[in-house]
């Protein structure tokens, strides 16, 4: 996946509303939260370079938010573009085969080189691979059942899948990423098992996808989509699934769109990549527009990680 849910900003901000997140005793180790019935996270956090990390209270946030004003997030990003010679799409590209790929490979994986905050985006992401598997199979055995992972990043979803014999075809637009999702799947899976085949793996936007599958699932790739062009690569999405479309994406809330807002307003010394945020009736009204509605749905956050999951089928 190369996105996992980031924001524009290397700066993190801890949750303190007990609405989307439960208070927390030690920090460092707490785990991820799911509201009963779903299974899911993906982090609308973004991956930091330095343990420094900023704890904004509600009143803070309150504060910081009446001087975003004075912040210029579109001149950064037009900078970006200029860079890469495009749009998001390219800014994106360039990213997650470059700093990106470092970085969120890291998290991806299990190395001990990583912060306070990569570790608690490792746990978030690590939990919506479990929740995700759970709601596949609780339909039955993968055995045979054609599956398209959009936006496969290191193959966290893809490999797992594969193992329980699903036929894999995992994509993503960096080249590096999709490298890395090879060579993992051939490190970790038993392709001497029957019924375990390694995924076709392939560099490709969401746009250029094609084919069809019993089930798609495309996590945390919505985050570089505004909502005009989001609604018509759901419906996309919609068109290559036969039978179920699981999509994640980062939540349209007033509470995380403000610290979206303050992430763009300090954006630190690195670059990433521009981030936007969905509201669940938005994307539910761009399934319903095609003809899916959603069937299962929930909500699961860290301290920096938050992440909606919505599982449609066709009405």
């Amino acid at each position: 996946m190369a996105f996992s849910a980031s924001l524009s900003s290397p700066l993190h901000f801890r949750n303190p509303n007990p609405i989307f997140s439960p208070k927390p005793t030690k920090p460092a180790t707490r785990p991820a939260t799911v509201k009963p019935l779903l299974a899911l996270p993906p982090s609308v956090a973004a991956d930091v370079d330095s343990a420094t990390i900023a704890a904004i209270g509600g009143g803070s946030v309150a504060a910081l938010a009446a001087a975003l004003s004075l912040a210029d997030p579109e001149r950064r990003r037009k900078l970006q573009a200029e860079e890469v010679g495009g749009g998001d799409k390219e800014v994106v590209k360039d990213y997650f085969n470059k700093s990106g790929f470092e970085r969120w490979k890291k998290i991806y994986g299990e190395t001990d080189d990583v912060n306070t905050v990569q570790r608690d985006i490792r746990l978030g992401h690590s939990k919506t691979v479990e929740n995700v598997m759970k709601m596949l199979t609780d339909e039955g055995p993968l055995g045979g059942v054609t599956v398209c992972d959009a936006g496969c990043g290191t193959g966290c979803l893809a490999i797992p899948l594969a193992n329980e014999g699903a036929v894999v075809t995992a994509t993503d637009i960096s080249a590096a990423m999709v490298a890395e999702a090879e060579k993992q799947a051939r490190e970790q899976l038993d392709l001497g098992r029957e019924g375990v085949i390694l995924p076709k793996f392939e560099v490709s936007d969401l746009e250029s996808l094609e084919g069809k599958y019993d089930t798609v699932v495309c996590l945390d790739v919505l985050i570089h989509y505004p909502q005009s062009k989001a609604d018509g690569m759901i419906a996309h999405l919609a068109s290559l699934a036969e039978n179920r479309l699981l999509l994640s994406f980062a939540p349209k809330t007033f509470y995380y769109d403000i610290l979206k807002r303050i992430g763009e307003f300090f954006p630190g010394p690195s670059k990433a990549t521009r981030a936007y945020l969905h509201s669940e009736a938005d994307v539910e009204r761009a399934l319903n527009k095609v003809g899916w509605r959603i069937r299962k749905r929930g909500l699961t956050t860290t301290q920096f990680y938050f992440s909606r999951l919505v599982e449609a089928v066709p009405i």
